[in-house]
């Protein structure tokens, strides 16, 4: 009989008059303060922080970073998986249908469909750095369902032996269900996570990490121009006047110039005396526009954090003149890393043996759904190249096979064929010789000549004239 033990813990020398709990519960802590949940940071010890407009320090709410989450969340959502398998025989591939993986593309969960269950792991990835997913099994073993966490209550924990658990929650679902903490060994995990950090190699970072300054300052610049207008700093218009004023006067001119051009008052007509002249005043100046040019750039750099071109946003031209060609773009660089950590992903929870033999592969042809033309010139010329068979092509696009089974085979033109066969082309045939004309007597030309009317005799002659002279010169 075997007996194993633990391997001893590591001790740690305690200095005399020291402890290793600096503080106890409910003693004061000094600032700053995280916030898990919410993030960001609390700089202040006031305990009446909330009611001085404190505000927590972190990265705000920004259109452009939803902009890139969203391209990659909804873009990867559109495209529907498949279990492929190699085909030993044909040296092909054939689509499993009866595997727990290609049921899971059909139903992940028992409350969201694929579509919802990639937009949102895709999404708590670009955010978070991290997706997290609770497998349930059968009695089989096979994985059934995959619950997404929250992967802001979610963290993995490495035991003393170097076995990964992770600590699971922040879904009201799979809670209920089970009713007990969630503490999971790492094979019934899905864990997708981007760069790992220098000091977790479990724990993945968003591009928003390198994109945070940019964030701030756009976030800044915005604060700013709200209260700015909020505060109504900047009038539109100004009265001016050569007369001397004193302020009863205008603070009287004020209160009815407000009066006609404010409130329920909007779109009066003011009328002015004592001389007073309306100047409007520039709504753009150079300050504007180079704050402007500066949150244009911030916007630009998240872009570039996130790896996305320009164009896919709306903001920027494309770096070809058709559809299939941005997004061929994008799928060589970010969105195709995008889609195969994904897959892979599958592959590692589903236990797949991977790339060629048994994977995970999400069809990108849906994202040309819209570019008709783009698909048919493809798939016209794969036909034609002898890469695809008719039926393969219509099946591609959704129409039945060919009846008699016709387009079954792929097919090439004749003339395509192989360098050392040029010899054994067999030489074009003759062209048959041209039927030689009717013989026409002299007696026969002579009558023609008498029954041609004068109106038609000229041209009468000239063609009855050659026929006759080509066949004396014969």
């Amino acid at each position: 009989m075997i007996i194993t033990t633990a391997p001893p813990k590591p001790r740690v020398r305690v200095p005399a008059g020291r402890s290793l709990v600096t503080k106890a519960e409910g003693e004061f802590r000094p600032p700053p303060y995280f916030l898990p949940i919410s993030g960001g940071w609390i700089n202040d010890s006031a305990l009446n922080w909330w009611q001085l407009g404190g505000d927590v320090e972190g990265l705000g709410p920004s259109a452009m970073v939803e902009a890139c989450v969203s391209a990659y969340s909804q873009t990867v959502a559109m495209c529907p998986g498949d279990h492929w398998l190699l085909n030993q025989e044909t040296n092909g591939r054939k689509r499993v249908t009866t595997s727990a993986l290609s049921r899971f593309l059909k139903r992940p969960n028992s409350y969201q469909t694929i579509s919802d269950f990639l937009l949102n792991a895709v999404r708590n990835l670009y955010e978070n750095g991290n997706a997290y997913g609770l497998c349930l099994r059968n009695s089989r073993y096979e994985i059934t369902e995959i619950y997404l966490m929250n992967p802001r209550s979610c963290n993995a924990q490495i035991a003393y032996n170097g076995e990964i658990f992770y600590g699971l929650s922040g879904n009201d679902v799979i809670e209920r269900m089970l009713d007990y903490p969630l503490y999971v060994p790492a094979r019934d995990v899905m864990h997708i996570r981007l760069n790992t950090s220098n000091w977790n190699p479990l724990l993945g970072e968003s591009p928003i990490v390198a994109a945070a300054r940019d964030i701030t300052s756009l976030d800044a610049m915005a604060r700013q121009q709200i209260a700015f207008y909020l505060n109504q700093a900047r009038p539109s218009t100004v009265l001016t006047t050569e007369m001397a004023l004193d302020k009863d006067q205008v603070e009287a001119i004020r209160q009815r110039w407000n009066e006609q051009t404010r409130g329920m008052g909007a779109g009066g007509t003011p009328i002015l005396t004592a001389n007073l002249k309306p100047t409007s005043m520039p709504m753009q100046s150079a300050v504007d526009s180079q704050l402007a040019q500066i949150m244009k750039m911030n916007q630009q750099n998240i872009a570039l954090a996130f790896r996305i071109p320009l164009a896919i946003l709306g903001m920027g031209a494309g770096t070809g003149g058709t559809t299939e060609a941005l997004v061929r773009d994008w799928l060589g660089g970010a969105l195709g890393f995008c889609l195969n950590h994904v897959e892979l992903a599958f592959d590692k929870v589903f236990g797949l043996g991977g790339f060629p033999d048994d994977y995970t592969e999400f069809n990108t042809s849906v994202l040309l759904r819209s570019a008709f033309k783009d698909r048919m010139e493809g798939l016209a010329r794969g036909v034609q190249g002898g890469i695809l068979s008719p039926d393969e092509a219509r099946e591609t696009e959704g129409y039945p096979r060919v009846p008699g089974g016709f387009g079954e085979e792929p097919r090439v033109q004749s003339q395509v064929v192989p360098l050392s066969a040029a010899n054994a082309i067999p030489a074009a045939p003759a062209s048959p010789s041209s039927p030689s004309s009717p013989a026409v007597s002299s007696a026969t030309y002579e009558t023609a000549v008498k029954v041609i009317s004068n109106g038609e005799r000229i041209r009468g002659l000239s063609v009855l004239h050659s026929t006759h002279s080509s066949q004396q010169h014969a």
